[in-house]
């Protein structure tokens, strides 16, 4: 009996001690974990946000700190999350001690420096994103050994040199997802018979500097749902077995490249494709059939490449525009705004059936080529008919003309070697300069400031991707970018007209020059550019510098919003959000006061991110401005207020001063002044509004484009109106 109870004491003690030694062990595994995440916070120089405070505290334990996850069976730390906070520093090499690390997100940051090849010691990673930060440098080989990695997202850095053999090799087992998008990346796509992405679904390569053919091995990757290798320096032809295998695909994007020869009919059988893009390359030969049959295509782009032949508005067809097809002078058919083809064969064959009759058949040999030369003057004069339509966008008045590929080398001559008489603007990220192409086009380039590192280079990337995403008619559209790791430039077309800057404050001492219809059409155009930006516009923007520079006025004198160098991305959020948080923001503008002084919102003095509301504010701005004629720096360090603030003054006691002001500059006659005293009016209280000091308060610009746009139908009807009356009266 003694001997048994001594057995149970030391049967309780053992299993005490084992608990103890084991608690023991796993606080030393979860102190190791600790001491890595501890060294990665001190590489951490600017945390805006103090998502990292409960990290400094001893009181918290670790799997209690901000974007930490453990797995208590293992008391090891298995998530990092950290993304999107701003967080300003480097990647400590130390991260590569969570060994247990399944999931590491610091995507949406200000990061910089290098990729730590220590990361390839994370064997159980399955996710790793560190996009949209300004990582540099080449791109670690070691992560093509991490096999159990499905998610793989680089994309948006300043990375360069090749892309590693070993991530198209060693991860294909699992990897499902990989986006080295928006870099500098060289060489060619790293894919051959020994090296596929058999699981791979999404592959993004867009906007590097990658060269050679599409690789044939991307046959393989039988699930590859998105394809996007848009602007690149692909070259080559497309074999008919390179896409049409990928039975998968959903959306393929090869634009702006320099791919060759006939589009593969293959590619338009694939089951469930439906977008496709293979603008701006050299395409040729007729649009296979195949793609007018889809029943599953929505969206196609063919535009500005060789293809010729017959297209007709029926099937996939149906309900595209010519913009799909502009730029392939060779196209013809019944496609709205594209020329015909039945005419001109209609009149050819009738010519040929009469030379048959009339012409012995030994002349007709000898004719034949004076035939086709015939045809051929004929089909050019019909195109530079039709050139003309194709060049007018629908509704926006801006004269679309078709730009090839723009060396720096052309851009140098164009502009002059960049000299100071072309010189026609400056701002923060460069200069804008004017010239004109071989081809006596003339053309707007800004010239990036590449050596303003991380900043400029993200400046850059960011109005890209803005201008290449959006369509609008008051929205001013890119040509092409020209951009080298030393040289970095924007075309656009130039505006004929300036910007409303100029003509608002005119040089020389010269008047005013725009009548109030004019500026109530001005106001009205960027309401509806903006409107677009945070309503309709497939990447929801936020333009964070509005101002009278940054808007350019075409032919007709129709309002073009530009300059997105500061420009934020947001993310669209359900329709039942509160509309004080109608957007997320996710791109930073690298903690710089959003936008030019005197226009800026007030809340982004206080530390506020960019919103919608901000631009509403700085519309405001610059309508109180074009009714006014007053700058709002004018009335800042002159008179130590805002303008919003001395408008809302006068509106209270001279506000018919200020209007008769308005009518005087603008000069109004007298006989239909009372017209333009309510426009005027109307104006001025919708500044005010824009301008209230809580953004909740401030309308949403799809309200104010709305109003614009109802003030903008009264002024048509009374311009009218006093017309027929004056008309009468004589």
């Amino acid at each position: 009996m003694g001997c048994s109870k001594f057995s149970m004491y030391n049967f309780f003690f053992l299993i005490m001690v084992f608990s103890i030694v084991l608690g023991q062990k796993n606080d030393q595994i979860m102190l190791s974990d600790r001491d890595s995440l501890v060294s990665f916070m001190s590489m951490i120089v600017s945390d805006p946000f103090h998502v990292l405070e409960s990290w400094n505290s001893s009181n918290i334990h670790v799997c209690n700190w901000t974007g930490i996850v453990c797995d208590m069976r293992i008391h090891r730390v298995v998530e990092l999350d950290l993304s999107h906070h701003s967080l300003r520093g480097t990647i400590s090499p130390s991260i590569s001690g969570l060994s247990f690390l399944q999931i590491l997100d610091l995507s949406g940051n200000l990061l910089h420096g290098r990729i730590p090849s220590g990361l390839g010691d994370l064997v159980k990673l399955n996710q790793l994103s560190l996009s949209s930060n300004l990582l540099e440098g080449e791109i670690p080989n070691e992560l093509g050994f991490l096999h159990e990695l499905k998610y793989l997202d680089l994309g948006t850095n300043n990375l360069s040199g090749a892309i590693p053999l070993s991530l198209f090799c060693n991860c294909s087992a699992s990897l499902q997802y990989m986006d080295l998008s928006n870099n500098s990346l060289r060489g060619e796509i790293p894919m051959d018979d020994h090296c596929e992405l058999s699981g791979l679904k999404f592959l993004l390569l867009w906007s590097n500097e990658l060269v050679g053919e599409v690789p044939i091995a991307l046959s393989k990757s039988t699930k590859l749902e998105w394809l996007d290798l848009e602007s690149n320096s692909l070259s080559g032809e497309l074999p008919s077995d390179i896409l049409g295998s990928c039975i998968a695909l959903e959306y393929l994007n090869l634009s702006s490249n320099s791919l060759e020869g006939p589009l593969p009919s293959s590619i338009g059988r694939l089951p469930y494709l439906k977008e496709i893009d293979v603008s701006f390359n050299v395409l040729s030969g007729d649009i296979p059939q195949t793609f007018q049959a889809s029943s599953t295509l929505q969206n196609l782009n063919f535009s500005y490449n060789h293809f010729s032949g017959n297209v007709t508005d029926t099937g996939a067809f149906s309900s595209l525009m010519m913009s799909s097809f502009m730029g392939n002078s060779k196209l013809c058919g019944s496609v709205q705004g594209m020329k015909s083809c039945h005419k001109k064969k209609g009149r050819h064959f009738i010519i040929t059936i009469l030379l048959s009759l009339l012409i012995t058949p030994i002349f007709c040999v000898v004719g034949y080529p004076l035939l086709l030369r015939s045809r051929f003057r004929n089909q050019f004069a019909s195109f530079n008919k039709s050139k003309v339509i194709e060049d007018v966008e629908q509704g926006g008045g801006r004269k679309e003309q078709k730009y090839p590929r723009i060396s720096r080398m052309q851009l140098i001559e164009a502009t002059g070697g960049f000299s100071s008489s072309s010189l026609i603007g400056a701002g923060r990220y460069g200069r804008v300069y004017k010239g004109v192409l071989k081809n006596n086009m003339s053309i707007a380039v800004k010239v990036i400031d590449t050596k303003g590192g991380g900043e400029i280079s993200g400046s850059f990337k960011r109005e890209c991707q803005i201008l290449k995403r959006t369509r609008h008619r008051n929205l001013i559209r890119i040509i092409t970018t020209c951009s080298r790791p030393d040289f970095k430039a924007l075309v656009f077309p130039l505006m004929p007209n300036g910007s409303l800057e100029n003509h608002l404050y005119p040089s020389h001492g010269l008047r005013h020059q725009l009548d109030l219809a004019q500026l109530v059409n001005i106001c009205s155009d960027i309401a509806e550019g903006m409107s677009y930006l945070h309503h309709y516009s497939p990447v929801k923007v936020v333009h964070c510098d509005l101002k009278p520079s940054n808007i350019l006025l075409d032919y007709n004198m129709t309002a073009l919003i530009t300059d997105f160098g500061i420009s934020t991305l947001v993310k669209a959020v359900e329709e039942n959000t509160n509309p004080i948080d109608e957007s997320v923001t996710y791109n930073s503008t690298d903690g710089l006061l959003c936008g030019s002084i005197g226009y800026i919102a007030p809340e982004y003095g206080m530390g506020r991110r960019a919103s919608t509301k901000g631009d509403v504010f700085s519309f405001g701005v610059l309508v109180l401005e074009i009714v006014t004629g007053k700058r709002p720096t004018d009335v800042l360090f002159q008179q130590g207020s805002s303008l919003h603030e001395w408008v809302k003054s006068q509106y209270s006691h001279k506000l018919e001063a200020m209007i008769d002001e308005v009518l005087q500059r603008c000069r109004i006659v007298q006989r239909d002044s009372n017209i333009w005293h309510d426009i005027v009016l109307e104006l001025i209280e919708l500044g005010l509004m824009c301008t209230q000091y809580n953004p909740s308060t401030r309308p949403t610009m799809l309200d104010v484009a709305l109003e614009i746009g109802r003030l903008k139908q009264y002024v048509s009807t009374s311009s009218n109106s006093v017309t027929e009356d004056v008309t009468t009266k004589s």
